[in-house]
């Protein structure tokens, strides 16, 4: 790819339209994690394959923000490029918004496709830029005349998630947000984001990797469900049980033509942050729009019963596969050639044998030594290393199953650890089991379980950057809203922990240039005991792998933690045994033989 010939064709189109900055983000019509090949627009411009990251080009300037995590990658995929890399201070904030406010004279112009902003991006970046009289024009693909060969949208088949999985019908759970449009009083509810789609129809894609999502639109009113979707993607047998169901299905391309006709007065429900400015743009001005969350947002988080039984046996599969990973690795390490990429592919190939598997839920992060201390490392050819039979490696990994979504980070040693190293993951496994046999009245909210996994690292000295846990769907993305646990109590973490929730608890510690260390597992919320103070909540661990009994100083243990861990190894035990044999089950029996002081 010719980035700088790439620039100068867009600067030639900005100059004809008097454009002083365009921006190119890296999200899609549908503000997903992770994005089709054909929206890959920032990307294929600039080269830089990172997942997060936004683009400006100005007539003397053009960069790349991106945060920590791809520091290095960012560097040697930008390099000759004509692109300069900006480094961002936080992660996951808008400062290129700054910097164009900085930068740009009074009343100039600012350029992107609203196909690809949110409502939400865009109000925030006008009312940034209005002190200056910057104007935002909102209606320019301007990439899309010079990516002429771009690929096309993906037209896989959509699958039908059968409900002995997903353990209520899609019937049902139309029945459900209709049921709050009308508390709501809203006549229609938009769902642009793919997972609410996929949860609320029982139906899973190919499209995007690592989730299984397909590209789409629904539209929901009291009297109609329309699925707005390529309809090659659905076969004559599923559209025709679709349509029994009360679906009809319309192209994807005809969103804004039905959205154009709602009638003047009637009230729409939409997300800002899912919905683009383009599909914005398309709504009548004389009907009412109603900003809120997506209904089914909150109604997919909280699992039923049927998915918690299924989710508890994938756990088991997904424990087998890791068990058989780590005692290859244990076995294998310095007597045969093993790179962060070939462990990676290995754990993947352990995963491919279990029952149900679909795929990764999403890159596996094989850090080894200081490549663990990089936050969402992801090895690739230019920083793979071998492993050695020294030092700790982190794996950050899990599986899409029929039966549901899995994420587990362990890390263990592949020598006898030194003190400092025995230190460091002790006091980060001491916030994975107190957060984790927290107990915790009804109400409860994410940022206020989060210092429970963080208090014996704080004592030392030591903190983590990032969040302690994140929400996890169900044969849907491994990063799920709405709740989380972190300590920002202006954002997600405000949402309150209820019965069914499955979250990721995984506190960390890192030591630049010599290692990372989380020990994270999946927990689901469920009903403590009920007292004269009221209703109190708990959480039940899901995630079946042994924690390496070797990296644990038990001096640093309290005696309810060194409980917790003993009776989690012969839970480990008990429920992955019975599919082990031979010598995988003799190393699990000796990775979960009791502690004692």
């Amino acid at each position: 790819m010719n980035t700088i010939k790439n620039l100068d064709k867009l600067r030639r189109l900005m100059a004809g339209s008097d454009f002083d900055a365009y921006i190119i983000p890296s999200t899609d019509p549908h503000m997903g994690e992770y994005v089709p090949k054909y929206w890959e627009a920032r990307t294929w411009f600039s080269g830089f394959t990172g997942s997060a990251g936004t683009l400006v080009i100005t007539k003397d300037f053009a960069g790349l923000w991106t945060d920590s995590r791809y520091f290095l990658q960012a560097e040697a995929e930008l390099k000759d490029s004509g692109i300069e890399l900006v480094k961002l201070v936080v992660p996951h904030t808008p400062e290129h918004v700054d910097w164009l406010l900085k930068k740009l004279p009074k009343g100039s112009v600012v350029a992107l496709d609203g196909a690809v902003v949110s409502i939400d991006s865009v109000n925030y970046i006008k009312a940034l830029l209005a002190p200056k009289q910057i104007d935002v024009v909102t209606n320019e693909d301007l990439v899309s005349q010079i990516w002429t060969d771009r690929p096309e949208l993906p037209t896989d088949l959509v699958i039908d998630h059968d409900v002995k999985f997903a353990g209520c019908s899609r019937i049902d759970k139309i029945t459900a947000v209709r049921a709050e449009m009308t508390q709501l009083k809203v006549d229609h509810h938009l769902i642009a984001s793919l997972d609410d789609i996929a949860w609320l129809l029982n139906l899973r894609g190919t499209d995007i990797l690592y989730n299984p999502l397909f590209v789409s639109y629904v539209l929901i009113s009291m009297d109609a469900v329309t699925l707005f979707i390529n309809p090659a993607k659905v076969s004559p047998a599923l559209k025709a049980t679709l349509e029994a169901g009360g679906i009809t299905l319309n192209d994807y391309t005809n969103i804004a033509n039905v959205l154009s006709g709602i009638a003047k007065g009637e009230k729409l429900l939409i997300a800002t942050s899912k919905v683009n400015q383009a599909i914005a743009d398309a709504i009548p001005s004389g009907v009412k729009i109603i900003e809120g969350t997506n209904i089914t947002t909150a109604l997919k988080a909280i699992k039923n019963g049927t998915e918690i039984t299924n989710l508890r046996k994938t756990m088991e599969y997904d424990g087998v596969a890791l068990v058989k990973f780590f005692h290859w690795l244990e076995n294998a390490i310095g007597k045969e050639t093993i790179t962060e990429l070939s462990a990676a592919e290995k754990i993947r190939q352990y995963r491919s044998e279990q029952p149900n598997f679909m795929g990764l839920s999403f890159g596996s992060i094989a850090g080894y030594a200081g490549h663990g201390a990089i936050v969402h490392y992801n090895p690739s050819p230019e920083t793979d290393v071998d492993l050695k039979p020294e030092g700790l490696f982190l794996l950050d990994s899990g599986g899409q199953y029929l039966s549901g979504t899995t994420d587990v980070t362990r890390t263990v040693a592949l020598s006898k650890p030194n003190e400092e190293e025995k230190r460091d993951f002790t006091l980060a496994l001491k916030g994975t089991i107190d957060l984790s046999d927290a107990v915790f009245p009804v109400g409860t909210r994410g940022y206020q379980l989060d210092a429970l996994a963080r208090i014996a690292l704080w004592k030392q000295g030591i903190n983590y950057g990032h969040g302690t846990g994140h929400g996890v769907g169900f044969f849907l993305n491994v990063h799920e809203g709405p709740q989380s646990i972190n300590p920002n109590a202006g954002g997600p973490a405000v949402n309150v922990m209820e019965i069914g929730m499955v979250t990721s608890v995984e506190p960390a510690m890192y030591r630049e240039g010599k290692h990372g260390i989380r020990t994270e597992n999946l927990v689901l919320c469920v009903a403590g005991d009920q007292t004269v103070y009221g209703s109190f909540l708990k959480f039940e661990t899901l995630t079946l792998c042994p924690i390496d009994r070797n990296l644990i100083d038990i001096q640093l243990l309290t005696a309810d933690e060194l409980k917790w861990v003993n009776d989690y190894h012969a839970m480990v035990y008990a429920r992955l045994s019975t599919y082990l044999g031979g010598a995988e089950l003799e190393w699990l029996k000796q990775k979960t033989k009791p502690l004692q002081f």
